[in-house]
């Protein structure tokens, strides 16, 4: 039994009739599940597989599936990507992946066919042939799994359903969905949208508790270290001498200050840098120690990373350390900054407007991310139990956009804020153990910070590698257009009786300032002066030549300069030129910013004046929610006061015709696909780690910074430390710092091999692709391919996607296929056939254990781009000799995802005969360095990987 489509597609409601009449009386379990009577369609890249309904198997050419589903709705399993694969604008798609988050959310799987099968205890398809049928065995398997939903309680599904239906209209799967719940669709009775979809009032209250006292200062030895850690792993455990050393080096982080020489002098805090090889087990070598300080002092220890994958790799090692998962929760927080967060008043909005809005997308988006949210963790957004996928699937303004990411919270006065997932996570740090953050939320928050404010004194950055990155965005200062247009946002709101979700000052402080004329005119001033700043529209006006404001003219002038300076053929990426000379009439504009911004800081720094003094005046009377918000709307307006003080800064700059030292300033046109996103005036420090360790340094007495690749690998073994010391910034913080290298486990000259091909020319793609083709085909797949830039990673994956295809290779690719690229490690990972090409971000977020990963191929030398800040920097830092160290860096890097357990073995190669010896130190020692033809190395590739 079927559900039957008339040639619109939508339901035949007699159908419909039919098949209940039939089925009332009988049990859920006996009920046999009804599915769409469609075909179902998989693609690749060479080919589409159509299951027609008469259960007939076609493989189709692209071009004739594209006619074959024409105004036809077929069953398929990520609809953007199979509509970008056949060339289609959209798809009229039932699809799988949108049902598996409805009936399961917060519930990971890899979103393929095979993928969802595996979660779901399906049969799983290994051949392209078998991928439609197995999407219909996995419909028929969500929906019974429907028929015993545990999360009806906090959202019901036929409520949602029915809202995500719109009249039927919209959801295709919603009368499928009732119909396994044994119920009738009626598309006319369709339930208000804000009222099912509240989900927000089954959210649990976090309730407010006293701040935390100081913590103590009992040391942790290594010998307590050891013994915790030899209690973790238990007595079965391998014994692994390396990890007890690091774990009992990594305790020297929790020893108590040195009483200081000169008593008025603060302490340094105590420092350690450790390099620990992959396999050391260094993630539970400092969460061990850590745990112990934080048990014995009562204080928090704060574990900071770069990258999702690490913080969802100590999350689960957390685990271990906290079995119970009740205890965890109390002793462990996940931090991340708010605009990572589902925003419940942003939700609320656009729940609100699902029902009126003319695409079912809306709506659909909205049920999904309701029955998320319900049942969600933490409400993270970028990790957590939030599928990554779902955001090209629903689209970004549906799912992370609902996030506050310009700042814009009304704390105590929004509905939702003691329900709030951001104030939970917050409160909760206070008193966890342990916290695992990021670095740019550390680094903003003791940015942020005054002498007396309190923050955790124990930090361990793991992936210290990315500090210099990390610190070089967060105390960088950008006046651009649409930096500048979100200060805008920030402070007037939504303008021109446009609909927006957009919270402007007015409303974040009416209510405080009521009744203080002072406060009231501050609040206006600033709202009136910020109509200088760059407004919506802004990049039609300057096609037009018509800036509207000083802040336009300026961005005007900006870009003329640009454009006038820079070549035709790199207009295809982003563009930047030098300040100086400065264009004719440009620092006439600069002066006429520069006064309309100094009549927004000025009452901006006032109003927060008031604001705190009315703090400490009336601190015992004001309710704790009014206090909040008026620290919170403090702290907001302090740092765009400081963002507001950076701009003028800059812009004295051009008058006065020389930057700082410190700094280095160009002009540019952010670029992507050829259009430009963003223009404007760019300030980034030569040395970030300054403004990173004069933040810290106040608060901190224990940072340890670790990973397997700080030190440079030159010869000279003091200047590897000196490398790995002032790029994390070590030296700054302390001059005693301690250093400490613990070598991997693993026997790199057995497991791996090296090729450098020389007789491939770089510069012809042809040859390129060739050679990437022949190495992943002798790999078998697995094969990661990494890019210098996007269009050689375009160029490549244009030639050989379909000869691969056809060798059972299925390529993925970053900047190509539609999918954010934690989700295409996530295919990558799963399937040991697939190969993935990708740039550093790629790069920077494969963590694949197994022979999922068996070989990587870098298309070139990956030499640091010639920016205008590299230019500076390499000025500052010694010239070639610091484009060898970022070199020898990115290629250890990208060596070390080769090998992450002992049964795993790897190939690397660089298709690029002009590697320098001297970057040779970027390997291990004991690996032997083969220069030789592509012919030769896929013939030493096949029998070493065989």
């Amino acid at each position: 039994m079927a559900w039957v489509f008339a040639q619109d597609g939508k339901h035949d409601k007699n159908f419909l009739m039919s098949v209940h009449a039939q089925q009332i009386g009988t049990r859920p379990s006996d009920r046999p599940v009804i599915l769409p009577k469609i075909p179902a369609l998989c693609v690749n890249a060479t080919q589409a597989a159509l299951l027609t309904m008469d259960g007939e198997i076609e493989l189709l050419s692209h071009a004739h599936a594209k006619t074959r589903i024409l105004d036809t709705p077929v069953l398929v399993c990520h609809a953007p990507y199979t509509a970008k694969k056949l060339g289609l604008e959209t798809l009229k798609a039932f699809d799988l992946l949108e049902l598996f988050a409805f009936v399961h959310p917060a519930r990971f799987c890899v979103p393929t066919p095979a993928g969802i099968a595996k979660v779901l205890g399906t049969n799983i398809p290994y051949e392209f042939e078998d991928y439609p049928a197995s999407l219909m065995e996995s419909a028929r398997a969500l929906l019974v799994d429907l028929r015993n939903d545990p999360h009806e309680a906090k959202a019901p599904p036929l409520a949602i359903a029915s809202v995500m239906g719109q009249q039927g209209k919209g959801w295709g799967w919603t009368p499928f969905i009732f119909s396994a719940r044994g119920q009738i669709y009626r598309p006319e009775d369709v339930p208000d949208s804000r009222s099912t979809l509240n989900i927000w009032k089954h959210l649990p209250e976090w309730s407010e508790r006293a701040p935390p006292p100081p913590p103590s200062h009992d040391p942790v030895t290594g010998l307590e270290a050891k013994t915790a850690l030899k209690d973790l792993l238990g007595s079965q455990a391998e014994d692994r001498e390396t990890q007890m050393e690091y774990t009992a080096f990594m305790a020297e982080n929790f020893a108590p200050l040195d009483v200081p020489d000169i008593v008025d002098d603060p302490p340094p805090p105590h420092v350690i840098v450790a390099e620990a090889g992959t396999g050391v087990g260094k993630t539970l070598g400092y969460l061990s120690p850590a745990k112990l300080w934080a048990q014995k002092n009562q204080g928090s220890v704060w574990i900071s990373t770069y990258t999702k994958n690490l913080q969802r790799q100590i999350d689960q090692e957390l685990s271990r350390l906290y079995p119970d998962t009740d205890t965890k929760d109390i002793k462990v927080a996940i931090r991340k900054g708010r605009e990572n967060y589902l925003c419940l008043l942003n939700f609320e909005e656009h729940v609100a407007g699902a029902a009126l809005a003319k695409h079912p997308g809306q709506a659909i988006a909205a049920g999904i991310m309701a029955r998320w949210a319900a049942i969600t963790r933490e409400g993270d957004l970028t990790g957590g139990d939030y599928p990554g996928w779902l955001s090209g699937l629903l689209g970004f303004q549906h799912t992370r956009g609902l996030a506050d990411r310009r700042g814009e919270c009304i704390f105590g006065a929004c509905d939702h804020y003691h329900r709030c997932f951001v104030e939970r996570s917050i409160r909760k740090s206070k008193h966890a153990d342990i916290v695992v953050a990021n670095h740019a939320l550390v680094m903003i928050q003791t940015a942020d910070a005054s002498a007396d404010t309190s923050l955790p004194t124990r930090y361990v950055f793991d992936e210290g590698h990315h500090l210099f990155d990390a610190a070089d965005s967060a105390f960088a200062g950008h006046l651009t257009a649409r930096e500048t247009q979100d200060m805008r946002r920030w402070i007037r709101g939504a303008e021109g009786g446009k609909k927006s979700r957009a919270r402007g000052l007015k409303r974040r402080l009416e209510d405080l300032v009521s009744g203080d004329p002072e406060s009231e005119q501050d609040m206006a001033d600033i709202i009136e002066h910020a109509r200088h700043l760059t407004a919506e529209g802004w990049t039609s006006r300057l096609k037009d030549n018509n800036p509207l404001g000083a802040c336009e003219k300026f961005i005007a002038g900006i870009y003329a300069q640009v454009m006038a300076r820079t070549k035709e053929q790199d207009r295809f990426y982003s563009l930047e030129t030098d300040t100086w000379p400065i264009a004719d009439g440009l620092v006439e504009r600069s002066l006429e910013l520069s006064r309309a911004l100094e009549q927004i800081i000025k009452p901006m720094t006032s109003l927060t004046a008031r604001l705190r003094r009315r703090l400490h005046e009336q601190g015992d009377t004001l309710d704790t929610d009014t206090k909040k918000r008026l620290e919170s709307v403090c702290s907001a307006m302090s740092l765009r006061s400081l963002t507001l003080s950076g701009w003028i800064d800059m812009l004295g700059t051009l008058k006065v015709g020389k930057t700082p030292d410190i700094y280095t300033d160009w002009m540019e046109i952010e670029r992507m696909d050829g259009k430009a996103v963003d223009i404007g005036l760019y300030r980034h420090h030569i040395d970030p780690m300054v403004p990173f360790a004069a933040a810290l340094k106040p608060h901190a007495h224990g940072v340890a910074i670790t990973s397997a690749t700080l030190r440079d690998g030159t010869d000279n073994t003091d200047e590897n430390w000196q490398v790995a010391r002032l790029r994390s910034g070590a030296d700054y913080l302390s001059s005693d710092v301690k250093t400490q290298k613990f070598a991997s486990p693993f026997f790199y000259a057995e497991k791996t091999r090296i090729f450098v091909i020389n007789d491939v020319q770089k510069a012809d793609m042809d040859q390129v692709a060739g050679a990437y083709r022949a190495l992943f085909e002798a790999a078998g797949g697995g094969a990661l391919g990494l890019f210098t830039a996007i269009n050689r990673l375009k160029a490549v994956q244009s030639r050989i996607a379909e000869p691969l295809e056809k060798s059972g290779i299925t390529l993925y690719a970053q900047h190509v296929d539609d999918m954010d690229n934690g989700t295409l490690v996530d295919i990558f990972r799963d399937d040991r056939h697939a190969c993935l090409l990708g740039t550093d971000a790629v790069r920077d977020g494969v963590d694949v254990p197994g022979d999922s990963l068996r070989l990587i191929a870098f298309d070139r030398v990956p030499w640091p781009r010639p920016t205008i800040l590299h230019r500076s920097r390499k000025l500052a830092y010694g010239g070639q000799r610091y484009d060898d160290m970022l070199t020898r860096l990115k290629l250890k890097q990208a060596y070390g995802r080769l090998i992450r357990r002992a049964d795993d073995k790897g190939v690397f190669v660089l298709l690029d005969s002009g590697l320098p010896s001297r970057l040779s130190g970027a390997f291990p020692e004991t690996v032997v360095l083969h220069r030789t033809g592509l012919a030769e190395a896929v013939d030493e590739i096949k029998k070493f990987l065989a």
